[in-house]
């Protein structure tokens, strides 16, 4: 079943990169006690995601922090490595949490997940964007289709808030 407003996010745990390497961030420990915007991509680097969904919260980051937002968190069905080479690449250093949802935990978890094998990409999660205030969602935006970034985008966000 598909979250929805008034829902709690489930438990699950992501990767992120540290000083140390590689580092387990579960959703407590991102959602717990602080308002995030969370967008979710199918894939770093591809092109919708890449040229579009992010570079709009990257450049809208200090007015959506503005509206009470403690962070932005992007997450994908990527391994924490592309994730961290996206994070750089991107230059969303200090603006955007990149969590790496390996395996697709997350995204099974909340009802997004996307099955993109038959363009040879195996299970990812839909494009979306929420609004989480202490762990439970506030407002939830899905894209009809992964190509667009739409309703799930920036601007359309930051009406949100």
């Amino acid at each position: 079943m598909t979250i929805q407003v008034g829902d709690r996010l489930p438990q699950t745990t992501f990767r992120v990169m540290s000083a140390d390497g590689p580092a387990p961030k579960t959703t407590d420990d991102v959602f717990k006690g602080r308002k995030v915007v969370l967008i979710a991509v199918p894939g770093a680097f591809t092109p919708t995601c890449h040229r579009n969904h992010l570079p709009g919260f990257v450049t809208h980051a200090d007015a959506i922090k503005a509206k009470g937002v403690d962070a932005i968190a992007v997450t994908a069905v990527n391994d924490v490595f592309v994730m961290d080479a996206w994070a750089k690449a991107s230059d969303a250093g200090g603006k955007v949490e990149f969590l790496a949802d390996g395996n697709g935990d997350f995204a099974k978890a909340v009802g997004l997940a996307l099955d993109g094998s038959g363009f040879g990409l195996g299970t990812r999660s839909q494009r979306y964007s929420m609004i989480v205030d202490d762990g439970v969602v506030q407002a939830i935006n899905v894209e009809d289709a992964p190509s667009k970034a739409d309703v799930s985008g920036a601007e359309a966000l930051l009406k949100q808030l």
